[in-house]
């Protein structure tokens, strides 16, 4: 038995100009890994640049050809030893994530299995906060974002983007604050995130000034990098502080929990389902919840097999991109996403012939 992987990589407009604190952005590049043995195809994927392609190709798929299939774990730990000279962070890790997370696809749909079975839950739906907010939005396209998560899907938890211009424009991030609880009302719980936007005084300075939105989740507030920012800030102010999305291996998760109130954890990058699991356990440890960074349908099955996950993003870019590019994508229903746990594997299709039109050479 003869384990194949394949990457593609499709490059797909957003619906609009999106930008956050310290990041802007017109397009999003994901990468699809399709891992085959006997016939049956899994599917991972990962949002990074194309050149996760080449890692795929010349680095993971050489290494795990000749393994069991049903071996995950050992194809996992062949994997990252094959990374050890191309540096696990970034890139290499990215790749990484979306081989495993296809294997352990492959592995489901082998024997059969819905991949929430062959993982195990600990809960039939997985809570989910409506993500975007964009700081390129302006009032009424932010307003009908909120609208349509809180008033049409019923999801009890929103997150806006702030620290516009790197912490430039404060007085609008208050503005657009202020904007979003009067659109969601006062049983709607509101989250932020700065993306790394602020200096430490500063991200106290703005949660105090909006101490009457009652903001309740205050994401990488300083840079993630700034273990004693991210303390510090989550000393002085009543919202959860958030980070952990960029981490690639367990030793970041380590360092950082003793420094946020939620950890955070991205599939597509931390290692895959493999990784993610046991990241999951590092900040359980530590007596934190964990939540699902980004690539909600990527997320779904493990998400719901982690007994300390508070939630998932729902993101609207990728929200967006999984409709378009997959069939078998779910929607929320009163704020959690339905598991599933009739189709083999994680449910999902992709859409070859459609997703043609945006793939990159």
């Amino acid at each position: 038995m003869a384990i194949e992987l394949v990457a593609r990589a499709y490059q797909i407009p957003t619906d609009a100009p999106e930008a956050d604190g310290t990041f802007s952005w017109t397009s999003t590049t994901v990468v699809v890994v399709q891992a085959g043995a006997d016939g049956v195809v899994g599917l991972g994927w990962t949002y990074g640049p194309a050149a996760v392609m080449s890692v795929v190709a010349d680095l993971l798929a050489p290494r795990v050809r000749d393994l069991d299939a049903d071996d995950v774990p050992g194809a996992w730990l062949a994997m990252q030893h094959r990374l050890r000279n191309a540096g696990r962070p970034g890139v290499a890790g990215m790749a990484l994530s979306a081989a495993d997370c296809a294997l352990w696809d492959l592995k489901a749909r082998r024997h059969g299995l819905p991949l929430a079975r062959l993982l195990g839950t600990a809960r039939t739906a997985v809570p989910v906060y409506g993500s975007g907010g964009f700081t390129t939005y302006d009032a009424e396209q932010q307003h009908r974002q909120l609208a349509h998560w809180t008033r049409e899907q019923g999801i009890p938890r929103v997150k806006i983007k702030i620290g516009e211009s790197w912490g430039q424009r404060t007085h609008r991030d208050l503005d657009r604050m202020a904007a979003a609880r009067r659109t969601i009302g006062d049983d709607v719980e509101l989250f932020v995130d700065a993306n790394g936007a602020y200096t430490c005084k500063q991200a106290i300075r703005v949660m105090h000034q909006a101490a009457d939105l009652d903001v309740c989740w205050f994401e990488e507030p300083v840079s993630s990098d700034d273990l004693q920012g991210l303390g510090r800030v989550r000393d002085a102010v009543r919202a959860d502080v958030a980070a952990g999305e960029y981490g690639y291996d367990l030793v970041y998760f380590k360092r950082m929990a003793p420094f946020v109130d939620c950890q955070q954890i991205d599939v597509t990058r931390c290692g895959g389902i493999t990784e993610f699991l046991r990241a999951a356990a590092v900040a359980a440890a530590h007596g934190l919840d964990v939540s699902g960074h980004c690539a909600p349908h990527q997320h779904l099955a493990v998400a719901a097999a982690t007994p300390n996950l508070r939630h998932l993003e729902w993101f609207h870019d990728h929200v967006r991109i999984e409709a378009m590019l997959f069939d078998g994508t779910r929607s929320p229903e009163g704020g959690v996403l339905p598991v599933g746990r009739e189709a083999p594997g994680n449910g999902l299709a992709l859409r070859e012939s459609a997703a043609e039109r945006w793939r990159m050479a």
